[in-house]
């Protein structure tokens, strides 16, 4: 099993749920991030001044997925979220030990 974590652009992750439900993905996390890439932020105007920000506001999402749904879900994420811009986000993919639903003790794929 593999645990995949996409950081996106925040308008992009609506089609990517949809694309993700298609492809067999039942449940999913989201969190509301921000950070900095290579970009290291930019900078704004405001009121005449001009103020640099650093932490660019992004969406987390996570997903498990068996080994056999592992590319598919990639490269469903890169055809949603990229743009061909700056900031399009990262896809980070760990392998996972184990995976235990806490209400009925299931274990592995049958916990996902």
């Amino acid at each position: 099993m593999k645990k995949i974590e996409a950081i996106v652009r925040h308008f992009k992750i609506e089609d990517l749920k949809n694309q993700l439900v298609e492809c067999g993905i039942q449940g999913m996390t989201v969190t509301e991030v921000k950070g900095f890439g290579r970009q290291k932020g930019h900078t704004e105007m405001y009121r005449g001044n001009e103020y640099a920000v650093d932490f660019i506001p992004k969406v987390k999402m996570e997903v498990v997925v068996p080994d056999d749904k592992y590319e598919k879900v990639v490269n469903t994420i890169i055809q949603c979220a990229q743009t061909g811009q700056i900031g399009d986000g990262k896809i980070f993919v760990t392998e996972l030990v184990e995976v235990i639903r806490i209400r009925t003790a299931e274990r592995g794929v049958d916990a996902i």
